[in-house]
């Protein structure tokens, strides 16, 4: 019997981290509930990529929001997916609208927006926002919840 989990190939063992986010594989399902406008949200508090002038770590808090069309995400693959960016060198505007457009053009979301809440680096955080348009009449899209930074706490 055929289901709609057969064609994943990341769930059930011992899956490496990618090299980079190039080299991760995102893996999807058939929303079996794509007849109904609802919000899916994932929230990554300990994202990390690097400076790509200094090498160094930087650190954010990723908020994902989408309305899904046909397609759902599979969950350990995006896990995947973001931790490849921990030894990937690029800025936090970079990161953050890459993930977006990558998840928008794989997914094909009815609506899909990204918060970037970066920790500060020279005392200055910044918080970069990407979405696909406007939210879906009808769908309850609640407030990212992350403050503006005060030790992002």
């Amino acid at each position: 019997m055929t289901t709609i989990y057969d064609n994943l190939t990341q769930l059930g063992g011992k899956t490496e981290l990618p090299a980079s986010p190039e080299d991760a594989v995102l893996e999807r399902v058939f929303n079996p509930q794509a007849e109904v406008a609802y919000c899916v949200r994932f929230t990554a508090p300990e994202f990390t990529s690097l400076c790509p002038m200094t090498g160094q770590p930087d650190f954010a808090h990723l908020v994902i929001d989408y309305v899904p069309g046909g397609w759902l995400v599979e969950s350990k693959s995006l896990k995947l997916y973001l931790g490849a960016f921990r030894n990937h060198g690029a800025f936090h505007e970079d990161c953050t609208v890459s993930i977006a457009r990558r998840l928008a053009d794989f997914l094909e979301p009815q609506w899909l927006r990204i918060g970037g809440y970066w920790y500060p680096r020279g005392g200055i955080p910044i918080d970069v926002f990407y979405q696909t348009g406007p939210v879906p009449n009808g769908v309850w899209v609640p407030d990212q919840g992350v403050p503006g930074y005060r030790g992002r706490g």
